[in-house]
């Protein structure tokens, strides 16, 4: 068994940017369905619930709250429209990586990193492959891996009979912090200064026993 502690990150508002990306085809994917005009502020107020992880489940959810019965594989199929495009050419490409790629060598000597994501794994890996850095993580846990969060089943296969007290997770969601919780493993929660409805956020993620809390995923180093 590797003998660095094992830091598994989410990666949606953790290790990227999906700002211009996710919460810009949630905006406009709800407002193709509704005419509703609705802001990525609001989006923080599912994203301090459990049960919301998934932006497809959001989206689909948020469509029916306006009074709209759209079927959840058409959602789905705009979302990707816009999300992926064609040939992976849609807002994914407007993502920004937010580790710091000249300190992420030097965490993954310090620890084993994995990724536990909500994202499907080709969406995943292209990612990190399109910013350079799929070397530095070792596993990969997406969408078609088994039960998602807030379920621990990805958490708790990664950790892999690991002692819990070497283990963290990194996260930015409610379900994040309850997955962890129901794994028995520590929690750092990720949330920017400009996160959607950050202080209700907070809240419940330090009701779920966060560890800590802090701005930016380059302060992991200090956690460990």
């Amino acid at each position: 068994m590797d003998p660095r502690p094992l830091v598994i990150c989410d990666m949606d508002g953790v290790l990227v940017d999906v700002g211009p990306s996710y919460h810009r085809t949630i905006v406009e994917t709800v407002r193709h369905f509704t005419g509703r005009r609705v802001s990525i502020e609001e989006i923080g107020r599912f994203k301090a619930r459990p049960g919301f992880n998934d932006d497809w489940k959001l989206t689909h959810t948020w469509i029916r709250q306006l009074g709209v019965r759209a079927r959840f594989r058409e959602v789905v199929a705009y979302f990707q429209q816009l999300y992926l495009g064609t040939n992976f050419q849609g807002y994914i490409r407007s993502e920004r990586w937010l580790a710091d790629r000249r300190r992420l060598p030097r965490l993954a000597r310090r620890a084993e990193l994995a990724i536990f994501t909500g994202r499907p794994r080709a969406e995943a890996l292209f990612t990190l492959e399109r910013f350079g850095v799929r070397e530095h993580f070792g596993r990969l846990i997406g969408l078609e891996d088994g039960p998602t969060k807030p379920r621990p089943d990805g958490l708790l296969r990664l950790a892999d009979g690991r002692p819990h007290a070497s283990v963290l997770y990194v996260g930015d969601t409610v379900d994040d912090a309850l997955a962890a919780r129901r794994a028995r493993i520590d929690f750092l929660a990720v949330l920017a200064q400009d996160a959607p409805r950050r202080s209700l956020r907070l809240r419940e993620i330090r009701r779920l026993g966060a560890r800590g809390i802090v701005e930016s995923v380059n302060e992991i180093g200090n956690w460990l």
